[in-house]
């Protein structure tokens, strides 16, 4: 339905700029901003698309059906973020590129506190199913100098293309943290990462399945580097040579952050003397570079 009248036009007019008034004595200068831009670009697409009663209570059942799927382990909105590539739109404002600083992408809905940890050369998979991979590389600031003592958390799915909280049993695994050396440098064994679908399985999901798009994510291992006087890094590492990198489901590659993973054959030593009784494995280098903390008055 088109809008074909004067009068029309001026009704919905009113309507936008009444609602728009009622935030005028909002106390806090950025939330009023927030509030009264998101009325405009709400009212302006509903417009724009003449949106029916039935459709926008279908959007109404959508947000309370994935309200009701969330728990604890399992965020759908965070899915939905994603998926619309929102999530990676607010990553890319606040953290704008710095020659040589590393990249930043989603945290995903699968990062836990509390992840037990591991010494340097330790292995973060716990008895995950995957074949093994050794991940090496050093911190560095934009300076180049190297950072001691970088907290690092790295989590990611095993071969079954499932994250540990998704078992359901409580268990741990696929999940740890680690600290850099004096030399800032950090290694450990953790798995070849494969590709794997987000949640598909509630309202997210089925939005993907209505719009013919897939919901599987390009292989990948999970970071994120913390340490005083730095800004803090979430990212990823994906493997280069995967058929997803073009069409990852929540947008999340960088071509900065793909990787080379070296497969080595069964029998071929191991960097540490690892008895990995004939598996094959896989090696990567990934080398953290680290922007300093913004200033209090910006956010990136």
């Amino acid at each position: 339905m088109t809008v074909t009248t004067d009068r029309q036009r001026q009704v919905e007019d009113e309507l936008v700029k009444t609602v728009l008034a009622s935030f005028e004595g909002t106390p806090d200068p950025r939330l009023k901003q927030l509030m009264q831009a998101l009325v405009r670009h709400l009212h302006a697409f509903m417009r724009e698309v003449r949106l029916t009663e039935a459709e926008w209570q279908h959007a109404i059942d959508f947000l309370t059906a994935a309200g009701h799927i969330t728990t604890g382990n399992r965020q759908e909105f965070i899915l939905l973020s994603d998926v619309f590539g929102a999530s990676m739109q607010t990553i890319n404002m606040n953290h704008e590129a710095t020659a040589g600083a590393t990249e930043a992408t989603v945290v995903g809905p699968f990062f836990v506190d509390g992840s037990p940890e591991i010494p340097l050369g330790g292995d973060m998979a716990f008895g995950a199913p995957g074949e093994p991979c050794w991940i090496e590389g050093t911190v560095t600031d934009t300076d180049g100098a190297p950072v001691p003592g970088v907290r690092l958390e790295v989590w990611e799915a095993d071969k079954e293309g499932l994250y540990d909280v998704q078992y359901g049993d409580g268990h741990t695994a696929g999940r740890a943290h680690l600290y850099t050396d004096d030399q800032g440098s950090y290694t450990f064994w953790g798995l070849t990462p494969t590709p794997y679908p987000i949640p598909h399985d509630g309202p997210v999901g089925r939005l993907l399945e209505a719009t013919g798009r897939s919901p599987l994510r390009a292989s990948h291992l999970h970071f994120m580097a913390t340490a005083p006087g730095l800004r803090t890094l979430v990212t990823h590492i994906f493997v280069e040579g995967d058929q997803l990198l073009d069409c990852d489901a929540v947008f999340g590659v960088k071509e900065s952050l793909v990787k080379r993973f070296e497969r080595q054959t069964a029998g071929t030593p191991t960097p540490d003397g690892r008895d990995l009784s004939g598996q094959s494995w896989s090696r990567v280098r990934f080398d953290i570079m680290l922007r300093p903390q913004p200033s209090p008055d910006r956010s990136t």
